[in-house]
């Protein structure tokens, strides 16, 4: 049976006059993929450091495998860390850069052999374990410097953004690499990143971070699909966003005013008439129709718009939508060659729509 491996409750953390963090209570399983995601500044490398033992909480308690680490150093938490640098020995061999840890422990050097080389075949490695880090790529730097933390059998591995430094392609090849390790390994990974795409390709859960506050802690589908705030729609991805009043209610649903026509919405949460909302659509959510391809009674429930730039990305094409009241919206349509109804050309009239009950729908309400 899956248990908590790691729990923060009501954490917190200042650094003189600058909150850091604010309270914090997250549970993680054994076994899980977790990523803190946010931009700089946001408390995610705060909560991998207190977690650490780098950094003593203001307020909560921290506890690892069911016990009590508050104020216990970094050294008794056994749990390892991986930084963005790797800091590898330059002057050892990738055998040495991995056996370092358990030599420090006194381990017999026979079980010192087994360790080292096993850990060295599960990330692909066995084969380069006399080579220096000069002589790695990145990628391969990064495995020695996950290798060397896992030897140490940690119950839980940090990684603070470690394939920032890597190239774009490096970096996707090492996305895939890292999230088979972890399922190999099957230990929990706590893992850092400001980048979107990264953190929902990888994760079994995302916490986005936010002025050190946890806005939303939840599965990829649920943040990007299930938005809670305002700021976690813009910051996962890419979101159309209108700003609106109820202006009535009936039968689970709600009618507000965009750009002019008149919606009928699920309203899933209960909102009551003359509350402003924000509706939220997703690019690919939307659909869009050029004047030739439906009659003029089947746009009731659609806005008008003219179209301003075509962004064509291979898979899809991206459309630049001009509203009447100037809003811009963007569109993300699939490719395919034989379609030409995605031939679109700037300063075409066109229609939008989406599918009823996929957008989001949220109150309108400022963090005090």
């Amino acid at each position: 049976m899956t248990h908590n491996i790691i729990e923060l409750a009501g954490v917190s953390k200042k650094f003189g006059n600058y909150q850091a963090l604010h309270e914090t209570s997250i549970t993680i399983k054994n076994g899980e993929f977790i990523t803190l995601l946010g931009p700089s500044g946001c408390g995610k490398t705060t909560v991998l450091r207190l977690i650490s033992g780098f950094d003593k909480p203001d307020t909560g308690k921290i506890y690892i495998d069911g016990r009590d680490v508050t104020d216990l150093p970094p050294e008794k938490r056994h749990l390892n860390t991986v930084f963005q640098s790797y800091a590898l020995f330059p002057h050892m061999t990738v055998y040495d850069n991995v056996a370092f840890g358990l030599r420090c422990k006194k381990i017999a050097e026979q079980e010192i052999q087994k360790r080292v080389m096993d850990i060295l075949r599960t990330v692909k490695l066995e084969q380069l374990a006399e080579r220096k880090p000069n002589q790695l790529s990145g990628g391969q730097q990064q495995r020695v410097a996950i290798a060397r933390a896992v030897v140490n059998e940690p119950i839980v591995l940090l990684l603070d953004e470690p394939l920032s430094a890597l190239d774009y392609n490096l970096r996707k090849d090492m996305q895939i690499e890292l999230k088979q390790l972890q399922r190999r390994l099957g230990i929990t990974f706590i893992f850092v990143t400001h980048d979107q795409e990264e953190a929902l390709s990888m994760s079994d859960r995302v916490a986005i971070m936010n002025e050190g506050y946890m806005e939303q802690l939840g599965t990829p589908k649920d943040v990007y699909e299930e938005p809670t705030s305002l700021y976690v729609a813009n910051f996962i991805g890419e979101a159309n966003i209108f700003t609106t009043e109820i202006i009535e209610t009936y039968d689970n649903k709600l009618v507000v005013e965009i750009e002019g026509k008149r919606l009928a919405l699920n309203n899933k949460k209960d909102l009551v008439a003359k509350y402003m909302v924000h509706v939220i659509i997703r690019p690919e959510d939307i659909t869009v129709w050029g004047e030739n391809e439906i009659l003029p009674e089947e746009t009731k429930n659609m806005l008008p718009g003219i179209v301003e730039q075509v962004i064509y990305k291979g898979s899809t094409v991206d459309l630049i939508v001009r509203l009447p009241s100037g809003k811009k919206i963007l569109a993300a349509e699939f490719f395919n060659e034989d379609d030409e109804k995605l031939d679109y050309h700037t300063t075409e009239n066109v229609w939008v729509d989406w599918i009823p009950g996929w957008e989001v729908i949220l109150p309108h309400e400022e963090k005090s």
